[in-house]
Parts: C-alpha cells; sequence; structure tokens
C-alpha cells in the first residue's frame, strides 16, 4: 500500500548524510538530476528505484521456489484451476 506525504512533511522525514561517490557516480547523478529538483532527490529516486527492483526480485525467486517444490499432481491441480479462471473471463 503506496502512503501519500506531504511535501512539507517530507522534508521532515528525510536525514542529512555525507557521502563520497566515485567521479562516474557524480557524472551520472549530475546527469539525471536535472529530471529532479536536486541531487538529493535524484539520488533517492534512484534508491527507490534500486529498492523495488530488489523487492521484485525477491518476490519473483519466491514464486519461482513455490512452484518448483510443487508436486506433479498439485502443479496439475494449480493448472486446471488456472485454466478454469480463464473460462470464466469475458472474451474480449
Amino acid at each position: 500500500m503506496r502512503h501519500t506525504v506531504r511535501k512539507a512533511n517530507l522534508r521532515s522525514l528525510r536525514k542529512k548524510r555525507t557521502f563520497s561517490l566515485s567521479e562516474d557516480s557524480l557524472a551520472f547523478l549530475d546527469a539525471i538530476a536535472g529530471n529532479y529538483r536536486s541531487h538529493s532527490e535524484a539520488l533517492d529516486q534512484l534508491i527507490r528505484d534500486k529498492k523495488r527492483q530488489l523487492d521484485e526480485a525477491h518476490i519473483s525467486a519466491s514464486i519461482t521456489k513455490y512452484y518448483e517444490s510443487l508436486g506433479d499432481e498439485e502443479l496439475e491441480e494449480n493448472r486446471s484451476w488456472g485454466e478454469f479462471a480463464q473460462s470464466q473471463l469475458p472474451e474480449e
């Protein structure tokens, strides 16, 4: 579930940190910062994007692990339920 935070409150949620970055990282940050209000916002978005990618990869791996753990009988039952569910959808 996504939470909406007012812009005024967003500043109060931020914490100041100091980082040393490579020249390449700084050049990349400079290049994308023009699409944001600040370098901090650009960096924050990069981190959120990466976190989302990692979360999605974790979920995908969990789903794969679940289906790989199923036996043939359970796989066939899931396949049958899937076919039934598809047959209940209106045709496009």
